[in-house]
């Protein structure tokens, strides 16, 4: 390698630290040192607005526009991402060229030994649709308040009274070793593409499209790929309560979703296998599902 690859990465401790799980993946697939490697943190305008709920203020692009201006420049050579927090559709002149085995795709429900042990009434805190809607579904008497921030945020938050509970993904919290806290939720499906962490390059660059690409871990590659397909026969937006999990079985994709009304009050759900590089059922899949719902169901989706 010549020169210094520079990894642009939101500053936040968990981006941070999956930066450096991508350094030290690059360093040991082609036995660079550590002087070839630069962590370059980049403020995100979601980093600075923590007071209102993303859709509100622009969508999951709050978290990628500023890395991809970096990129897009040459003021970094690849960016590191939460794939969750990528939008659907990204810039032509850019492609995720990679992804790390994925971590745990459950979430963990904190100050509390489970959802049935909250009294009634009891406030949860989180702005996630989708984590909202599954939990009214299930507990109807929850009141939802709006809890924004990194995982420390959070957890200050929760510690200072603002939410009796809230939700938090296991990847993150195993990535900033908070194995201990939290009680997994296994019945709940994650968003699409959780625990997946993407590496983004610019698409002329085919040198550094190779090298990254050699760190690429396949089965969590179609895996999320199929989740995010999905996501686009939906038309969802931050706005609409989404889940989904691919799993691979030797040469099939198994794929399981539902989308939700906010209170959870309507849950419509897929259950399919198809071959691991059919890009097109997933889009039939979400043809279907909005098929089934109702119109109310349906206007929270623009496929």
């Amino acid at each position: 390698m010549m020169g210094t690859l520079r990894i642009g990465t939101r500053g936040s401790p968990l981006a941070l630290a999956q930066a450096r799980m991508v350094a030290t993946a690059l360093r040991g697939t082609h036995g660079w040192g550590p002087e070839h490697i630069e962590i370059v943190p980049i403020t995100t305008t979601g980093d600075i607005v923590r007071d209102r709920p993303l859709a509100e203020i622009g969508g999951k692009g709050l978290w990628t526009k500023e890395l991809d201006a970096c990129l897009g420049d040459g003021r970094t050579d690849i960016s590191v991402h939460s794939m969750k927090d990528v939008e659907t559709f990204r810039p032509a002149e850019l492609e995720i060229a990679a992804m790390l085995p994925r971590a745990s795709v459950s979430d963990r429900l904190i100050g509390a030994a489970s959802l049935a042990a909250l009294p009634a009434g009891a406030r949860v805190g989180t702005s996630s649709p989708r984590r909202a809607a599954q939990i009214l579904a299930r507990r109807p008497d929850l009141v939802i308040v709006p809890f924004r921030g990194n995982v420390e945020t959070r957890l200050r938050k929760l510690q200072q009274g603002e939410a009796d509970a809230t939700l938090l993904a296991s990847a993150g919290l195993e990535r900033l070793e908070h194995d201990e806290i939290g009680v997994v939720l296994d019945d709940f499906l994650p968003a699409p593409a959780q625990g997946a962490v993407g590496i983004e390059v610019r698409s002329s660059d085919r040198r550094m499209r190779a090298l990254i690409a050699a760190i690429d871990h396949r089965p969590t590659h179609l895996c999320v790929r199929a989740e995010r397909r999905l996501l686009e026969g939906l038309g969802g937006t931050c706005r609409s309560p989404i889940a989904a999990l691919a799993q691979l079985d030797g040469d099939t994709i198994h794929l399981r979703g539902e989308i939700l009304t906010p209170d959870g009050g309507e849950v419509e759900r897929c259950d399919e296998r198809f071959a691991a590089d059919d890009l097109d059922t997933p889009l039939e899949i979400a043809r279907c599902l909005l098929g089934k719902a109702s119109p109310a169901l349906r206007a929270l989706f623009a496929g």
